[in-house]
């Protein structure tokens, strides 16, 4: 059985990935009641941990919050004993970001006469070969997904986030391919990574180029 999270650390971890957030969105991340949540940040932010700020808006760690971030995801997964299983999960995540991240790119921006365009999503059939090369490279994100959700029960929702965002593609509602701010697929792909890398206390840049960023980068005036 899936070890479950101390809600301390569900609230420090969820800010750790999302930079700053609102209480409603962390409960969602974390999996507990907003009043729990509101309770638990009171707490964190007496010990320093956690600080509100009015702009861009929510809650952020602070420093130390950070450290302790670090030292409680270290502890967890060393007490669980689930450590070799996350390393081996993450090596699994990098042979796939490749593939992933060049769909996620490959869906903003195509090549005509050996320029790089914004893809106006006007040929179908490109659009369609997109979707389905998504689609084929998502049943081995599920089987990672499985794999890393009987580990920590924390690692559960980002196979259902990945997979309703695939489906809500295959649906054509094609902002949930790589939309930013929305539960898109780069975008919950992207947090899984992040959420790996801090699980394990690696570095990012410490990592092969895997071209994580490309998807983010790309122009993408009027297109998704």
């Amino acid at each position: 059985m899936a070890a479950r999270s101390d809600p301390r650390l569900l609230v420090l971890h969820g800010l750790r990935l999302k930079g700053h957030a609102g209480v409603a969105v962390l409960a969602e991340s974390a999996g507990i009641a907003v009043t729990e949540v509101e309770s638990w940040l009171e707490r964190l932010e007496a010990d320093g941990l956690v600080v509100h700020r009015e702009a861009p808006g929510g809650w952020s760690l602070t420093p130390a919050g950070r450290a302790e971030q670090a030292r409680l995801v270290r502890r967890e997964i060393d007490v669980a004993g689930v450590r070799p299983a996350i390393e081996g999960a993450y090596e699994r995540f990098r042979a796939l970001n490749g593939a992933v991240l060049e769909a996620c790119s490959r869906w903003q921006v195509r090549e005509v006469a050996g320029t790089a365009v914004i893809n106006d999503h006007r040929d179908p059939a490109y659009d369609a070969r997109v979707v389905d090369d998504l689609v084929g490279l998502h049943s081995r994100v599920e089987a990672l997904c499985d794999d890393l959700a009987g580990t920590l029960e924390r690692y559960r929702p980002y196979g259902d986030q990945l997979s309703r965002a695939v489906a809500k593609v295959e649906a054509g509602e094609r902002d949930w391919f790589t939309k930013p701010r929305l539960a898109s697929y780069h975008t919950v792909w992207f947090e899984l990574h992040q959420d790996l890398l801090t699980t394990l206390g690696l570095d990012r840049t410490a990592e092969a180029d895997d071209g994580e960023d490309r998807a983010d980068t790309m122009p993408r005036k009027g297109v998704s």
